[in-house]
């Protein structure tokens, strides 16, 4: 692995149940644990797909025109079984519309094409989600 590669965020504590996560740039973006407005972590992994692949296909379709309206939306059940919790059923569902003209029919031709690609290549979240990436944890000291 190269340091190019490495992705990294730190979570902190703010208060019981509420956590502010800052990437390597500085940008932060807080959460909970559902007992108010903030995202949860659930909520966060569905916009975490929804949001990489609408950024494929914004810039595929983005070359040709500006769409008139772009809806994400991404859905799944939270499950229960003897393995623990988990996500189940996960959609993701585009709606997208372009202005008349040519242009407007180019997005339009490359939109499904553009969601497929991203879907079976490009989007790391999804991606990794679907090959099943183990995940490390560990303590550290104090």
């Amino acid at each position: 692995m190269s340091e190019d590669s490495l992705r990294l965020v730190t979570i902190e504590r703010t208060a019981t149940g509420h956590f502010t996560a800052t990437n390597a740039r500085g940008g932060t973006i807080g959460f909970g644990t559902a007992d108010g407005t903030e995202f949860t972590p659930v909520e966060l992994l569905l916009a975490a797909i929804g949001g990489c692949t609408a950024a494929d296909v914004d810039v595929a379709t983005g070359r040709h025109v500006e769409p008139d309206a772009f809806t994400v939306t991404v859905s799944g059940h939270k499950a229960t079984d003897e393995g623990g919790n988990r996500m189940t059923d996960l959609a993701v569902s585009f709606s997208v519309t372009f202005p008349d003209g040519p242009s407007g029919d180019r997005a339009r031709a490359i939109l499904p094409r553009a969601v497929a690609v991203s879907h079976d290549r490009l989007c790391t979240v999804s991606r990794t989600i679907e090959a099943g990436t183990p995940v490390a944890v560990s303590v550290e000291d104090a």
